[in-house]
């Protein structure tokens, strides 16, 4: 039995996780081309004093039509995914994210045309947000998926990072070059993950869905770097095929399937569509979208666009230690422990911002000691709140959807829960500035008792998955383990055996096929 090497399968992994890089750059660039005098110029309205104003109705159009896309591209893939496989759904849906990028750079004055090119470019950037964790999950070797998956989120981080920079850079630059640059640079993004076509190769386990073996066998070998008759590929193989023929039984999978008992898919199906939900409500989005305005109400003399900047690499290096701690402290206690520190952060920043600001648009000049201290308490925790979210809650949500599925309704199960993830995504992007116009700082109390459910709905529904298989997660959830003791449970010796039974039988039909051949 040769040595496995994974060096293949996580390059794979970080090529397919630029994905998120997409979805990343697309939320960070437009909140700063919202500030941008061009940009206000061209698709804002005239003031009573002849000047050129963004509405805040038009920038939530402008920022939520993006995520309306994403909501319908997260659900559009699970047909493409099945129906031209995972490479192929990702090479659709980056060539769909292309062209949305290329209707927003070539917009002149029309807020029609630029919507409708952010409403395209979110179809590719939802569909990706659901194929990525659903490739990485079929191809990663399971006691390295974790980290994998948490790649994904790394991607998106550094994405908003790279756009506030860019941002940053091309916002002194007169005329429309200061947005069309940032915007335009997508273009290039796309084609980057569009030049896949000529490497990436098929999900293992969806080539066997669709009796594809030989190809399967060819696939799992060149991530292991072995050959296509080592022994630890064809166990791979009869792993994968145990768990399909189990998956299989029931027929063609259906929408509703992924609500049903079988195998308490329903239970699945919401802990995956609820993690997605309570993660758009932590209120990181809020300064994402909205930061440089919320802040400057704090009194801080930074310009809009290094306070992105400083936020987006906040966000940077609190997903790097996520990279460990998703394996070493498992899914669960991450949630946990982020839960607890973000509710703090909102908190106190809500208090202090409501009770310590000065209203909105004061001079700075007029601002007393006991508003800049106020100031630069909540600048504080809304970066500790950042931080917290980067190395918890946003990576974990989207590692439990890559994994608590079984083949049949994967691509359906994490379309929901993506779906569910842009739903929210809308309507944050929507109505937060709204809001937070009616009652300031005061918005992050909302997120305060949102934190808090999370926590509860964690430690009462959510089970740990990790060093699981995909095929052992089903037996997981079938057990009936509590959530709260499920870091301890180990698959059953009768598990493992009728795996080895159904092994042996899988092994006999293809060598009596071999002989018949």
């Amino acid at each position: 039995m040769g040595i496995p090497s994974n060096h293949k399968a996580i390059l794979l992994a970080t090529f397919i996780a630029f994905g998120g890089f997409l979805f990343g750059y697309d939320i960070g660039v437009i909140s700063g081309c919202l500030i941008m005098p061009d940009f206000i110029e061209r698709f804002g309205t005239v003031d009573g004093s002849g000047t050129a104003v963004l509405s805040p109705g038009r920038q939530s159009i402008i920022t939520s039509l993006l995520s309306a896309g994403t909501f319908v591209g997260a659900l559009a893939q699970a047909f493409t995914s099945d129906r031209f496989g995972r490479r192929g759904s990702i090479l659709i849906w980056s060539g769909i994210f292309t062209v949305g990028t290329a209707v927003q750079t070539g917009t002149v004055h029309s807020i029609v045309q630029i919507t409708i090119g952010r409403f395209i470019a979110g179809l590719g950037v939802g569909a990706l947000s659901a194929i990525v964790p659903l490739y990485n999950g079929e191809t990663a070797p399971k006691a390295m998926r974790g980290m994998l998956l948490v790649l994904y989120q790394l991607q998106i981080i550094i994405g908003i990072f790279i756009s506030y920079i860019i941002d940053l850079g091309t916002h002194h630059i007169n005329g429309s070059a200061s947005w069309r640059i940032p915007v335009g640079l997508q273009m290039l993004w796309g084609l980057i993950l569009l030049s896949g076509i000529f490497f990436l190769p098929e999900s293992p386990r969806h080539l066997l869905g669709t009796g594809r073996e030989a190809e399967a066998r060819r696939v799992v070998a060149e991530l292991n770097s072995l050959p296509e008759d080592d022994p630890l590929v064809l166990d791979t193989i009869e792993e994968f095929e145990y768990g399909i023929r189990m998956e299989n039984e029931g027929g063609k999978a259906t929408w509703t399937e992924c609500f049903s008992q079988r195998n308490l898919l329903w239970k699945r199906t919401i802990n995956g569509m609820m993690l997605q939900f309570i993660q758009q409500l932590n209120g990181q989005n809020f300064y994402y979208y909205y930061g440089d305005t919320f802040f400057k109400s704090a009194g801080t003399e930074l310009d809009a666009y290094s306070i992105q900047a400083i936020l987006g690499g906040v966000s940077v290096v609190g997903t790097v230690p996520a990279l460990y701690l998703i394996e070493a402290w498992g899914r669960r206690k991450s949630l946990l422990t982020g839960a607890i520190m973000e509710a703090v952060c909102a908190l106190i920043a809500g208090l202090v911002g409501h009770f310590m600001l000065a209203a909105p648009d004061t001079p700075l000049d007029q601002l007393t000691p006991r508003n800049k201290q106020g100031g630069d308490v909540l600048i504080a925790f809304a970066v500790l709140h950042v931080f917290s979210f980067s190395v918890f809650w946003g990576p974990t949500p989207w590692v439990y959807l890559g994994e608590s599925f079984p083949l049949r309704v994967r691509p359906k199960a994490i379309a929901l829960g993506s779906a569910t993830n842009w739903l929210w995504n809308f309507l944050l992007s929507f109505f937060a500035p709204r809001i937070a116009n009616d009652i300031g700082p005061l918005i992050l109390l909302i997120f305060f008792g949102m934190l808090v459910f999370g926590y509860v709905y964690v430690y009462f529904f959510i089970p740990e998955t990790k060093g699981l298989s995909l095929e052992e997660v089903d037996e997981m959830y079938r057990s009936g383990v509590k959530p709260w003791n499920s870091a301890g449970w180990r698959p059953s010796e009768k598990h493992i055996h009728d795996k080895a039974d159904t092994a042996t039988e899988v092994r006999e039909v293809r060598e009596k096929d071999e002989i018949s051949a």
